[in-house]
């Protein structure tokens, strides 16, 4: 769960079984315990009526973005930030390659990389390059 600028609010890792609808009410649950003013949420349409439902026990309106009919590649309102948070974690090696053993690692490998993404936008530092700059090209003599 992130909010409008694509920073991560609530996280939860379940296994891969784990129907989006359950772990929706699970994150549902948790932003409601860490966030109580948040009272809107926009979600996919893989949901069903329970987190729906549920999301309205909480005080939280919950609405589905409706995929765009334009044919071809279209940023859809809403649902980019999220694509993008994805594209910003994925940066992260240890979160693309699953190497985390239980899944509160997991997710705290997520804050992880959250909070250097973060950190490194406030200090305005960008990833350190792999080339050496020398000034004279390269050439030795």
């Amino acid at each position: 769960m992130t909010d409008k600028l694509g920073l991560v609010l609530a996280v939860i890792v379940t296994a891969a079984s784990v129907h989006d609808s359950t772990g929706g009410k699970r994150l549902l649950d948790e932003l409601a315990a860490s966030y109580p003013s948040v009272t809107k949420v926009w979600v996919d349409g893989g949901y069903q009526n329970s987190v729906f439902q549920h999301g309205a026990s909480r005080g939280i309106d919950v609405e589905v973005v409706k995929r765009s009919t334009v044919k071809g590649f279209q940023p859809q309102k809403k649902r980019w930030v999220i694509e993008r948070t994805f594209g910003w974690l994925m940066q992260n090696r240890r979160l693309v390659r699953d190497y985390e053993a239980l899944p509160q690692r997991s997710r705290t490998m997520v804050h992880w990389a959250m909070a250097n993404k973060t950190s490194r936008e406030l200090t305005g530092e960008t990833a350190p390059t792999w080339r050496i700059e020398t000034g004279d090209s390269g050439n030795q003599t």
